[in-house]
């Protein structure tokens, strides 16, 4: 039994190592330039918010903050699971950065426990060594080993009756012996024989185990897990509900379509849009210059228009709200805007075939913009929150896991929900949707089976509550994010979610197969004790059964998707 114990101990030290594991992936020194003076070595602890830490090449990350010097590629794993390491650039402006760290894009987020690449980094701390993102992941993956999960609960409530079911028998096994003249020692070696035997020891431990190791791995993985009972739930889901707008998409619109009325204008269609468009700061202008600008350079887009020279600048711009914009370019006029706008503009309508792509570019979802310089209508310009490049692949993954029904919840226009929902491969798609109306639609489809609804942080809160299983996307750099979902992905990559259901399929099928194992031991057991078998056997398939069990769960910190 001693050894059996000690296996045991090691097993499931095993699991509890690979979680600690994480709390050990952060320095204990940074390098710190205060003033003009050269960097000094300082304990982490004694970081303060704002400090300027250098992070030297090939080295880890001592605190969470921003880049505000130099670039680099940074390996995120530890954190958010990211297989390959994403690039780092310095934030614009520092102060307005520190004021408000969560306007840092996550192109210059870095986090404590990460790893630089080959370029060296300014660190600009934006959180104590206690308060990290690393810390935090570590305190709630702890805490997540106490919340009991369904089954587990039921293995309490049924050892409540089990053991003093046991004492009974064991006391009435004396009484009998006692009664039919059997020798005091033949009796009392074979109620504790079966005292031995019915010792609930793998029961008690069957799910813990399974729990601890998949919380984990999933902490490995990039996913925080906050206990038994979302992980078992998860790997029953019939039903996923998402949002739109920054979880299956990318929270901001891009410039899709370019279609000139003359092929040979593509050019100048880019050229006076960018001018005109840069001295706005709607968000669909700012994605026209930022796109459009690339293109010109001849940027990443296959399609790009070469060009050396830079666009002429636009002057006099005046807003029309709802509608589009003017201002003067090179002494013309120039007008972006909607189909209605164009519309009211003095001078030569709309072409036909201009107006009819315009038209059916609005029914795919696209926000349209069509560009006339002074009396020359030049084409249209079509913007849309395109999906993420994995979201139909995780989609289709989800299903071959046996997610039933997918749902996409959004408060945009129907159609363009709807044209989001076609590409990415939904089963349903509802549009102009409140949040309160998420909650509803959320609480429509709880009556049918489990859901889970998965948000990307505060504003879709409501409805996760309201959901089975609540999961947060992008939780990284979210500390409210981190506290309030029942999962959070600590990346905005929608992979992990088959990752997480596959796992939590998984560790359901090993609390199963540990119960009927547990179970099955006790029932053939107990019984054969109280007919005759020896303690010796007994220990040997008491504690092998517990050992099977505890190495069963384990399994689970190897899992790979």
């Amino acid at each position: 039994m001693t050894l059996g114990h000690a296996l045991e101990g090691y097993a499931m030290g095993r699991a509890r190592r690979s979680i600690e594991a994480l709390g050990a992936l952060a320095p204990r020194t940074a390098l710190v330039r205060r003033g003009s003076g050269a960097p000094v070595e300082v304990p982490v602890e004694e970081l303060a918010v704002g400090d300027t830490v250098v992070v030297r090449p090939h080295t880890r990350v001592p605190a969470d903050g921003f880049v505000a010097a130099g670039t680099s590629s940074v390996d995120q794993a530890p954190i958010t699971g990211e297989s390959v390491p994403a690039d780092k650039t310095p934030v614009a402006d520092r102060a307005a950065a520190l004021a408000d760290p969560g306007a840092a894009g996550p192109e210059s987020r870095v986090y404590a426990g990460t790893v630089n690449g080959s370029g060296a980094l300014d660190i600009a701390v934006t959180r104590l060594a206690g308060e990290n993102t690393l810390a935090r992941v570590v305190k709630l993956v702890q805490a997540a080993e106490e919340r009991t999960s369904p089954t587990q609960r039921f293995t309490e409530r049924f050892t409540k009756f089990f053991v003093p079911g046991v004492l009974v028998l064991v006391a009435v096994l004396l009484a009998v012996g006692a009664l039919t003249g059997e020798p005091f020692a033949d009796t009392f070696y074979r109620a504790m024989a079966v005292l031995v035997a019915a010792s609930p020891c793998a029961l008690a431990i069957a799910t813990p185990a399974a729990v601890l190791s998949a919380v984990g791995r999933a902490a490995r993985g990039g996913v925080l897990v906050k206990g038994g009972a979302p992980l078992e739930e998860f790997g029953r889901l019939r039903t996923i509900a998402f949002d739109k707008t920054g979880t299956l998409t990318e929270g901001r619109p891009r410039l899709t379509e370019i279609e000139p009325v003359h092929a040979a204008g593509r050019e100048e269609l880019l050229r006076t849009a960018v001018a005109a468009q840069r001295l706005s700061d709607h968000p669909l202008a700012q994605a026209v210059v930022r796109e459009g600008a690339v293109l010109l350079q001849g940027g990443a887009a296959s399609e790009a228009v070469p060009s050396e020279a830079a666009p002429s600048e636009a002057r006099n711009l005046r807003a029309l709200v709802g509608l589009g914009i003017v201002a003067e370019l090179d002494g013309e006029a120039v007008h972006i805007g909607s189909l209605a706008y164009a519309d009211t503009l003095a001078g030569p309508p709309v072409p036909a075939r201009l107006r009819d792509r315009t038209e059916e570019l609005a029914r795919t979802g696209r926000t349209t913009m069509l560009v006339r310089r002074g009396d020359r209508w030049l084409g249209t310009l079509g913007l849309m929150d395109a999906p993420r490049p994995e979201a139909a692949e995780a989609v289709a993954a989800l299903r071959g896991l046996g997610v039933q029904r997918t749902v996409m919840l959004s408060g945009d226009d129907q159609r363009v929900a709807d044209a989001v929902g076609r590409a990415i491969g939904m089963d349903e798609v509802r549009g102009g949707l409140l949040p309160e109306d998420k909650v509803v639609e959320v609480t429509r489809l709880r009556r049918t089976a489990r859901t889970a609804m998965i948000g990307d942080g505060v504003n879709d809160a409501p409805a996760m509550a309201g959901a089975t299983v609540g999961v947060a996307m992008g939780a990284a750099g979210s500390a409210v994010a981190l506290e309030t979902a029942d999962i959070a992905l600590m990346s905005d990559d929608l992979r992990r979610l088959p990752f997480i259901t596959g796992l939590s399929r998984r560790a359901s099928r090993v609390i199963r197969q540990n119960l009927w194992l547990s179970l099955g031991i006790v029932a053939v057991l107990v019984p054969a004790t109280a007919l005759g078998l020896g303690i010796g056997p007994a220990v040997l398939v008491h504690e092998g059964s517990t050992l099977v069990v505890v190495a069963n769960a384990l399994r689970l910190l190897r899992y790979a998707s």
